[in-house]
């Protein structure tokens, strides 16, 4: 049987909107982005956030031989080092680029742009992104069109989706990613 994992299984709070919930999620979707058992990411999630490592300059400040003796603790050690390499990189990059991670998310107006910069980074592709959006599009966008008192349509694709429960599920002891982040296609009035 297939399972979905949400950020709210892993103790993370997304609807708080704050930095550190939201980072913490951007490190899982790092951390899940790889072909990777899901227990081994989940631990090596559980391991650096109990080295204390869940923000850029945590992760900056600890280096490349700490991350990597803290991923080989968590049993993530097929990728330990181009991990460690990887989450050096984009939180370096994260911090020249946007500052906060807040900050890439309020630049980024729509999903589809936030996904478009996420794959900026060197080591970010459209798996990571699908991740990390599958969480933070209803909580960060949902809200954007509410302050700005747009209604949020729904349609049978994207309830489709919600129903089969987003992008990552298990399928024996492996990951199996689907693309549940759907383009917004405005509709097409009859133009006169």
């Amino acid at each position: 049987m297939k399972r979905t994992y949400s950020a709210e299984e892993l103790g993370i709070h997304l609807s708080s909107k704050k930095e550190e919930e939201l980072f913490k999620w951007f490190l899982v979707c790092l951390l899940f982005g790889k072909p990777i058992q899901r227990q081994v990411a989940e631990r090596a999630f559980v391991v650096l956030a109990a080295g204390r490592l869940l923000s850029p300059d945590a992760i900056l400040r600890a280096g490349w031989d700490e991350l990597v003796r803290l991923l080989d603790e968590a049993h993530y050690v097929r990728y330990d080092f181009s991990t460690a390499t990887k989450l050096l990189h984009v939180c370096k990059e994260l911090k020249e680029r946007y500052g906060p991670l807040t900050s890439l998310l309020s630049r980024s107006k729509t999903p589809a742009e936030l996904s478009a910069n996420l794959q900026e980074f060197k080591f970010i592709g459209p798996v990571t992104a699908r991740i990390f959006l599958r969480e933070v599009d209803p909580v960060w966008y949902t809200s954007v069109a509410s302050a700005k008192g747009e209604s949020c349509r729904v349609t049978p694709n994207s309830l489709r989706s919600t129903m089969n429960g987003g992008l990552i599920e298990q399928g024996g002891t492996d990951l199996i990613c689907k693309s549940a982040v759907r383009p917004r296609i405005p509709s097409k009035e009859p133009q006169t």
